[in-house]
């Protein structure tokens, strides 16, 4: 592990997390605890020999941990409880991104799931939760649901629950709304976003 020699917090943070992909690693495992072939799978991009070396070192360093999925003998991976506490930073530099999304996606990769640590992070930061409401967020395949309850945001795949509404929108249409880049009005006059059902909770929950 490559070391600064420097008695500081952010220089041995950096040392463990620092780096290349290692965030990324992390925030795969944040979404949910994942197999290597799903590893691979969400990191498009990564070398199958590099991430090998690069969970060996976070495993080494505590930040993550092999154990068994289910009642099978498949490893999958997953933040211990130190690791998890890297959702606050990460979920930090999100907000601080913003400006650098603002340009598309520019040929880029995309992940549906990436939008499930994404969006709670733009929009807990500066939207109350008032009303319990589900919004389903088509963006492509899955369909994803957004939930405000009044512990704050969450994303993940449509479980079946009725919805309030569904928003169908590219994906940087979508962070432009959570992070409150535009308004939903803008995003309607523009046609960048087509809204099913009831546009007033659409509007609650991104404080349109």
């Amino acid at each position: 592990m490559r070391s600064y020699g420097q008695y500081c917090g952010l220089a041995r943070s950096l040392e463990v997390v620092g780096d290349r992909w290692n965030l990324l690693i992390v925030r795969q495992l944040l979404i949910a605890p994942a197999r290597y072939r799903d590893l691979i799978d969400g990191l498009p991009g990564i070398a199958t020999n590099l991430l090998a070396d690069r969970l060996r070192d976070l495993e080494a360093a505590g930040v993550i941990e092999r154990r068994l999925a289910g009642e099978g003998s498949v490893v999958e991976y997953a933040l211990t409880s130190w690791g998890a506490e890297l959702r606050e930073p990460i979920e930090s530099l999100i907000r601080w991104s913003t400006p650098l999304m603002v340009r598309g996606p520019e040929g880029d990769s995309f992940r549906p799931e990436w939008l499930a640590l994404a969006v709670p992070a733009l929009l807990d930061a500066r939207v109350k939760v008032r009303a319990a409401a589900t919004v389903g967020l088509e963006i492509g395949d899955p369909l994803l649901q957004l939930r405000a309850t009044r512990s704050g945001f969450s994303v993940g795949p449509h479980d079946g629950r009725d919805l309030d509404a569904t928003v169908r929108a590219d994906p940087a249409y979508i962070l432009g709304l959570a992070a409150g880049a535009f308004t939903l009005g803008d995003a309607r006059a523009l046609g960048l976003i087509e809204i099913d059902g009831d546009e007033s909770v659409v509007r609650t929950v991104f404080a349109a």
